[in-house]
């Protein structure tokens, strides 16, 4: 069994490929979050928020398919994105968050290597025990949610982007 540090301290951190991207707040409106970020702290440039099926990225949750609905917005800010979701129905990883913390806060943050390292690095924080809450396979990116709760109190997102992902990262960089 590796340690956390050897799966961090693996190639894809060695090469600058492992990179904090993302972090995830579950807020209980997302539009109020949105005018404080804009208007408080001048964070601009969020999208409208997008509904989001959980059965349409097939997410699962504790290894089966999710039915959770919630709302979305996210922008580039300081070299990271900030992401926003506001749970409307069902079940999922942030309805449990928005159930435990009714004000909200911060529930993730992601991590993103190149997909070809996803794997390996998945693998390893599994068999340190860590246990995947919630998992997408979509075309910008394979992503695994952790429960890291108890070490770190936020899950941890890994994301191994795809070469059509690096694009839609580029492209929401150059949007801000």
């Amino acid at each position: 069994m590796n340690s956390v540090n050897d799966s961090i301290a693996g190639p894809a951190w060695a090469a600058g490929r492992f990179q904090l991207a993302q972090i995830g707040w579950v807020v209980p409106d997302i539009h109020a979050a949105v005018k404080f970020l804009a208007n408080a702290l001048g964070i601009a440039g969020f999208p409208q928020p997008e509904h989001i099926r959980a059965q349409d990225l097939a997410m699962t949750y504790y290894g089966k398919a999710a039915a959770g609905e919630w709302l979305t917005t996210q922008t580039y800010n300081g070299g990271i994105f900030i992401e926003l979701i506001q749970p409307l129905s069902g079940q999922s990883m942030f309805h449990d968050y928005l159930t435990r913390y009714p004000a909200g806060g911060t529930q993730h943050m992601a991590f993103r290597l190149p997909v070809s390292d996803f794997d390996r690095v998945t693998s390893d924080l599994r068999e340190q025990g860590y246990e995947i809450i919630s998992e997408v396979d979509h075309p910008i990116a394979r992503m695994a949610f952790f429960d890291t709760y108890q070490t770190l109190g936020v899950a941890t997102e890994i994301m191994g982007i795809t070469p059509e992902g690096w694009s839609a990262i580029e492209q929401m960089q150059k949007a801000r």
